[in-house]
Order: structure tokens, then C-alpha cells, then sequence
């Protein structure tokens, strides 16, 4: 079964941020010793949501959200979700906010979705959080602090579950592409659904494009897209400030 884990607000100013947490929660869950040889969970993807900066929201530098989705035996989701908060309790930043949310794809209704979409846009509340998960029998809970990251917990599941929000942070294979590939190689490789210039269609699989050194695909249509542009007869990578520009 599929599962999305959304995680907030983890980190403060001196530790590493909450998508550095997200990836080593990906690789604890994926450990033998956790639940069996394989592992209780294998992670299919993480991605990134930029959540509204106001002068009313307390975050530690740019108030976004990470989410997982990842796979696992459905009879281990009580320890799925146990997993979770055991490591965020261990490794979540002294004094965070940290907040979680667990929730089955199928869970996961366009009210969700919608309170994601919000969390972009206005000023939300932890009872309001707590309410949505509470009526769609999602998980949320606050581990340390003042448990407000729980409002982007939710938030980064609604959006990934939408699918039209944020960048992905890690795909498996993805990290160690560099250099010039086909389309089909960084596909199958990244398992990246499509490469495409911002405003054209997919490009063939025979394609040589050059990923740079900073790969990361957009989620557009619930799909990952990796955006490119032509440079000197060329298929590079699109900018970084561009791809945040166009993720955030």
C-alpha cells in the first residue's frame, strides 16, 4: 500500500533542514533491523512544497515542507507510523516544532488537498489542521516544541497528493546522474516520467541531455517532469532559480 508521510518544521538555524531529514527518514525506514530484511518501508520519492511566508508564521528560514510516499505491508502501518515518530523525536533539531502526518493515498481527499493549497496562501491554524485530519481519519501529530509544523505536515501530503506543488528532492537513482544521458537513460535511471522544455512537449528517448549537477524534476500531473532548455544546439537542465521559480 501507499502511504505519503509529510514532516515540518524539523530543523533551526545551525542544523540541516527538514529535506535532509526527510532523506535520512527514507533510509531509516528502508533498514532491516527496523522490521524485516526488507525493510518496513521502501520510499518511491520525496518532494518539496513551499508553504506562504508571512510575518505570522514562525518558520526557520523558508517555511517548506517535505513529503514522502513510500510503500509498505499494510499490516505494518501502526509500525510505519511509530517508526516515524521515534525518529523525528530522536533527530528533530533542538528547539523545532516538528510536526507529522501520516496518511494512505487513498485517505487523502480533495478537501486535503485543498488545505495544502491554502497553506500557500493564507495564515492557518494547528485546530484547523487537527480538524481536516481528525474528520479523514489521517494521522497528524505534533513531537516537539509547539508541535505547529504539523500545519505543513498535512499541507506537503495534500499537495504531493494533488500533484501539481513542489520539486522532488529525491528519486531513487536520481542523485547519482550527472553528465550527458539519453532521455530513456534519465528516465529509467532517475525514474523521471518525462523531460520537456517548459512550454513544449516530451522530448524523444534518444535525446542527449546534460542534468547538471542539481536534478530536480518538477511534480506536475502527478507525474515527475524534468525541464530543460536548448543551449549552443544543446539540451541542458533549465536553471536552478527557474526550477524553484517554477516549484516553489
Amino acid at each position: 500500500m501507499r502511504y505519503l508521510i509529510g514532516i515540518d518544521d524539523t530543523d533551526n538555524l545551525e542544523s540541516r533542514g527538514t529535506g535532509h531529514r526527510a532523506r535520512q527518514m527514507a533510509e531509516f525506514l528502508a533498514l532491516p533491523w527496523v522490521s524485516s530484511a526488507d525493510g518496513l518501508a521502501r520510499t518511491l520519492g520525496i518532494t518539496r512544497h513551499q508553504l506562504l511566508v508571512s510575518p505570522e508564521i514562525p518558520y526557520t528560514s523558508h517555511n517548506s515542507s517535505a513529503c514522502l510516499l513510500v510503500e509498505s505491508e499494510s499490516r505494518n502501518e501502526n509500525a510505519l507510523w511509530q517508526a516515524c515518530c521515534d525518529f523525528l523525536e530522536r533527530e528533530s533539531a533542538p528547539g523545532s516544532d516538528a510536526g507529522l502526518c501520516m496518511a494512505a493515498w487513498h485517505q487523502v481527499s480533495t478537501l486535503v488537498c485543498a488545505f495544502g493549497l491554502r497553506a500557500k496562501q493564507v495564515v492557518l491554524t494547528q485546530s484547523q489542521a487537527e480538524q481536516i485530519a481528525r474528520e479523514h481519519g489521517i494521522r497528524l501529530q505534533g513531537l516537539t516544541g509547539t508541535h505547529g509544523g504539523i500545519i505543513g505536515a498535512l499541507a506537503g501530503v495534500g499537495l504531493h497528493r494533488d500533484g501539481n506543488d513542489g520539486r522532488f528532492l529525491w528519486l531513487p537513482g536520481l542523485r547519482e546522474l550527472s553528465g550527458f544521458h539519453t532521455v530513456a537513460e534519465i528516465c529509467a535511471q532517475g525514474h523521471i516520467d518525462a523531460i520537456r522544455p517548459e512550454n513544449g512537449s516530451d522530448l524523444s528517448p534518444e535525446t542527449l541531455t546534460d542534468v547538471g549537477e542539481w536534478v530536480r524534476p518538477i511534480l506536475r500531473g502527478g507525474r515527475a517532469i524534468l525541464i530543460v532548455e536548448e543551449q549552443n544546439n544543446a539540451w541542458h537542465i533549465t536553471s536552478k532559480e527557474r526550477i524553484k521559480s517554477l516549484s516553489n
